[in-house]
Formats: C-alpha cells, structure tokens, sequence
C-alpha cells in the first residue's frame, strides 16, 4: 500500500472518531440543559415558597400591631370613660344639693362658692367632650333615653315630663342614657258640667228639681 493511500486512510478513519465524538458529545449539553431548568423551576418554586411565608409573616405582624393600637385605644377609653361618669355622679350631686337652696340664701358666700365649684366640675367634662343630654320636652328616644315610668303631665303624649337621672354623651356617643319619665297625655283641666237629676218630693206642692254639680 502506497503512502499516500495510508495517508488518506488514516483522514478518514480521524474524520470518522471526530464524528463519533461530535455524536456522543451532542446529548450532553441538552441533558446539562435540562437539568438546569429542572434546579431553576426548583429554586423558583422555593423562592416563591419563602416569599409567600414572608408575606404572610408581615401580614400577621401587621394584624398584631393594629390590634395591640385597638386594644390600648379601647382600654385608654374605657379608663376615661368610668372616670367621667365618677366626676358626673359629683356634678349631679352638687346639682342636687343646689336645688334645695332656698332663694333667700342662693347669694350667700358659700352657696356662690359650691355653684362655682359645680361649674368647675362641668367645664372639666366638657374639655373630655362629656355633655349633658338635653331631655325634658324632647321626644322620647329609646337610644338616648331610659323610660322608668309613664305619667299624665303638661306635655303630650311621648314627651320627656320629667328628668330622673341625668345622662351625658361623650364625643358624641352615650355614655349614660337620661332617666326620665314619659308623658301619657297632658291632664285633663277640671271641669265643672252642671248634670240634673230630678227628685220627686212628697210634698203637697208637688215635684223641685236639685241640680247636682259633678266634679
């Protein structure tokens, strides 16, 4: 065999490995590939795992730190709204206790001095937005008014007669509903009708009529 016929057999059987080679390396990058994607669909899946336990985890702290808010909001307001109801109690008393001065003695020094100190008390409430229901003569309102009793008066009928218990709001809601009692119908004025009945008497003179007055 010649030389150059070695030559040219020995290119070809090159060529032929190069082949085999570029065949077999050919499924390898697409298996590289394929695993790739397979770990990133995995990193991406506890990815959005680890992010969907953080949202969750914020959302809850949220949840905790307004409800913490609401609850130290309401426990704040429910102290303030027992110590204004105390302070309330001491300005309807000292409201009573100035009722049953005698006019005589309402400019009396002490008397001027206790008025002033009332005063004080309802200024006070008023800067906590604690004011007093206004209720004799209204309409009766089951949602600021607490009926204790129905009573014939000089009102009419499903008016406010008379204040029991006083009631307050406090920034605008009811811190205690007004005592009252309900008017039934205004009383009735006295009436004077002449109404006869007629007597037969005995006597020889025959028969007198007495009128009866009904009151």
């Amino acid at each position: 065999m010649s030389t150059k016929k070695k030559k040219d057999k020995l290119n070809m059987d090159a060529e032929e490995m190069a082949c085999q080679k570029e065949q077999t390396a050919e499924p390898e990058p697409e298996l590289e590939t394929q695993e790739m994607d397979a770990k990133l669909a995995d990193l991406e899946k506890e990815c959005a795992e680890w992010k969907d336990k953080y949202l969750r985890s914020m959302a809850e702290f949220e949840n905790y730190r307004r409800r913490s808010i609401q609850e130290k909001s309401d426990w704040i307001k429910l102290s303030t709204q027992k110590l204004a109801l105390e302070i309330c109690d001491v300005s309807d008393n000292f409201e009573r206790a100035l009722q049953q001065v005698s006019e005589e003695k309402k400019t009396d020094s002490f008397v001027v001095g206790v008025q002033m100190i009332e005063q004080q008390l309802r200024t006070v409430l008023e800067k906590e937005g604690v004011v007093r229901i206004e209720a004799l003569g209204k309409e009766f309102d089951p949602s600021l008014h607490d009926a204790l009793a129905h009573i014939p008066s000089e009102y009419e009928e499903n008016l406010v007669a008379a204040v029991i218990q006083n009631g307050y709001l406090m920034n605008g809601k009811v811190l205690r509903p007004v005592r009252v009692a309900v008017s039934s119908g205004k009383i009735e004025q006295e009436k004077q009708e002449p109404e006869s009945e007629s007597e037969e008497s005995s006597g020889g003179n025959g028969s007198e009529t007495i009128e009866i007055k009904v009151n």
